[in-house]
């Protein structure tokens, strides 16, 4: 009642009115058919508020982990040790409390029965667990006798199709939010004899100075009898 006969505008905001829950004022509903159109408007319009709030409330409440990984995972001697290392980096402003971090290896396998399958490995770290991650971290796993990856080379990691996966878990120290990321690196991503460019470089006062330029890079290191790598080219 109140709404002018076949006026499109007064049918739109008299249903604006409706959804909105706003109230009515010169208009509002006179019979039984309008109650029932009014009280099927009034779910639609909560129904789509209390939708749209949930969305984006999960949208902007979800934290992102924002962990970044080098493009190269390396090998190369350390502390006489060929060892396989990773480095991550924390983008974020604060720091991840009680980051973890796991690495499986995942190869192709022939069974006794000569059953080919693909089977994950778990690599155990050096270190696993940072109690504060504020920039980066280089994660290693020395491959000793007891490695998946004792004797391996850069054609039996081919031949294999190995996969590097890492997962890093841990607890954004402003919001309280766990977080989490993966990445995974494939053999052609592992550099042979060759380690991670350092970032932190010391300033002619004496301070340190972190140059995240270097993140991605990576040098060579020189051949030993027990790891012949980088190989020398003809």
């Amino acid at each position: 009642m109140g709404a002018r006969p076949g006026s499109l505008a007064d049918h739109f905001f008299f249903s604006v009115q409706t959804m909105g829950t706003i109230g009515y004022g010169v208009m509002h509903p006179f019979s039984a058919a309008a109650e029932v159109l009014v009280t099927a408007e009034v779910i639609t319009g909560v129904s789509l508020v209390a939708l749209a709030s949930g969305i984006l409330f999960a949208k902007f409440s979800v934290p992102r982990a924002r962990m970044q990984f080098a493009a190269w995972a390396t090998i190369s001697p350390f502390d006489g040790v060929p060892t396989l290392m990773f480095r991550l980096g924390n983008e974020r402003a604060s720091q991840v409390i009680e980051a973890t971090v796991r690495v499986v290896l995942v190869r192709t396998e022939r069974t006794a029965e000569g059953v080919v399958f693909y089977r994950m490995r778990d690599l155990r770290l050096e270190r696993d667990r940072s109690p504060a991650l504020a920039r980066s971290w280089i994660v290693m796993h020395t491959i000793d006798e007891s490695s998946p990856l004792h004797d391996a080379t850069p054609e039996t990691l081919a031949r294999d199709e190995v996969e590097l996966l890492l997962t890093v878990v841990g607890i954004d120290e402003t919001s309280a939010q766990n977080l989490h990321a993966r990445h995974t690196y494939g053999h052609a991503q592992v550099r042979w004899g060759a380690r991670h460019a350092d970032m932190l470089s010391e300033r002619p006062d004496g301070r340190l100075q972190l140059d995240m330029r270097e993140f991605h890079r990576v040098i060579p290191t020189s051949p030993t009898p027990g790891f012949p790598y980088p190989r020398e080219t003809a």
